[in-house]
């Protein structure tokens, strides 16, 4: 049996250092920088979002990091081994891309065990391993059915129980939930926090979902291919000073300097709506409905998410940019 087949995910979390070091990856598609001096570990054992709107470079960085796409420069490791070395660090991890990669005629055991034969994997220990993963996956009972006759869900599941037959300590995800309704998201979801909770497994994913990289333990975010910040959700979100106040007017520009001038604070003009950071947001709702009623169409409050830590690092809505790449 080859090393790739041996691969073990507890023995690997005990090791030292991350299970993911990038120093200074950049790269460019002929003039186009995608990637600009980026910089960042993955600690062992969590779940790491790389977290930006389309065209923020995190797609480019999933590549490099399944060793799909050479960086033109900087370097990276999984498990200590160079992403230089691709069949060294293949035997690491497993890879679930955004488009399917499973054949839709054949069987969920039927694809399992194609992609076993395909790490050398066979006989016996091959069977139990695809017992097994059908039993974690909960597709014992859709074993025999194919694949182009489940849900968009039991699809994903499918995916994910391949990635994970040769046992790998590293999942790399790339949009996992694309496709899926919210209910079959919060499931896949939840799987992947027992995988870690429960296996030690190492999880990286790419998203644009909100709600996806709250879930994670630390979410990096990429802006027009930069790293603008790294950490747990809520240690970003307090980057952003006190409550979200939104005002929408007919006259923004108008309202904007009125604000400043009455309240001594400024509001961001971000695509026709005033946007202002303060503590206590629900007092000054009052004190600017108060004080100009005629120029307020519409205000808003809230604690801050993470699209208004987006806003606060760059300067623009995370959907507008997405839509705008």
């Amino acid at each position: 049996m080859s090393s790739t087949a041996q691969t073990n995910p507890a023995a690997a979390s005990t090791a030292a250092g991350p299970a993911i070091r990038v120093e200074k990856l950049r790269h460019l598609y002929g003039s186009r920088l995608a990637l600009d001096e980026v910089s960042f570990d993955v600690q062992r054992g969590e779940i790491f979002g790389l977290l930006g709107p389309n065209g923020g470079g995190k797609t480019t960085l999933f590549k490099i990091l399944s060793t799909l796409l050479r960086p033109t420069s900087g370097t990276a490791s999984i498990f200590s081994t160079p992403l230089s070395d691709a069949a060294g660090c293949r035997k690491h991890f497993g890879v679930v891309f955004q488009q399917p990669s499973v054949d839709g005629k054949l069987t969920v055991r039927e694809n399992l065990l194609c992609h076993g034969n395909l790490y050398c994997l066979g006989g016996s220990e091959l069977d139990a391993r695809v017992a097994n993963a059908l039993q974690r996956l909960s597709l014992s009972d859709r074993a025999g059915d194919r694949v182009e006759t489940l849900s968009g869900g039991l699809q994903r599941r499918t995916e994910l129980a391949k990635s994970l037959l040769h046992r790998p300590p590293l999942l790399l995800l790339d949009e996992p939930s694309t496709g899926l309704d919210p209910g079959a998201r919060r499931d896949f979801l939840q799987y992947l926090r027992q995988l870690r909770d429960q296996e030690g497994v190492t999880i990286v994913l790419t998203t644009h979902y909100m709600e996806e990289a709250e879930r994670c333990d630390r979410v990096a975010i990429l802006h027009q291919g930069r790293l603008v910040s790294v950490g747990s959700p809520a240690s970003l979100k307090g980057h952003v000073g006190g409550d979200i106040v939104v005002v929408q007017s007919g006259d923004p520009q108008s309202l904007q300097t009125k604000i400043r001038q009455r309240f001594n604070c400024e509001a961001q003009l971000i695509d026709g709506s005033l946007r202002i950071e303060r503590d206590r947001g629900h007092e000054l709702v009052r004190d600017i409905v108060e004080s100009f009623p005629t120029d307020v169409t519409l205000v808003t409050y809230g604690k801050p998410t993470l699209e208004d830590v987006f806003i606060h690092l760059t300067g623009h809505r995370f959907w507008a940019e997405g839509e705008a790449a």
